[in-house]
């Protein structure tokens, strides 16, 4: 019993660590790349485009990032199930 509570343990710990990991990824890009820095980035403009790239992030780039970084959860996730025994498999 001891054993199967500290691994639940370790699985929650490493859950809320990788999405804090990753809500600190979105945080970085919506707010860092959107507003803290967007003078600096909009120097920078998109090939093709003429849009500045600060703009850019502000308006698409974090939504982006954001879309992908659920496929990064599912992965990762999927990976941290399996190791920690509680994978869902071929379930039903």
């Amino acid at each position: 019993m001891a054993d199967r509570t500290s691994s639940n343990e370790a699985y929650w710990r490493a859950n809320v660590r990788l999405v804090l990991i990753l809500l600190f990824v979105w945080f970085a890009v919506s707010f860092g790349a959107g507003i803290l820095f967007v003078d600096v980035l909009d120097r920078v403009m998109l090939p093709g485009t003429g849009v500045p790239l600060g703009f850019w992030f502000a308006q698409q780039g974090s939504i982006y990032v954001f879309v992908a970084l659920i496929f990064v959860y599912v992965v990762l996730m999927n990976r941290m199930d399996r190791r920690f025994g509680v994978d869902e498999g071929d379930a039903p």
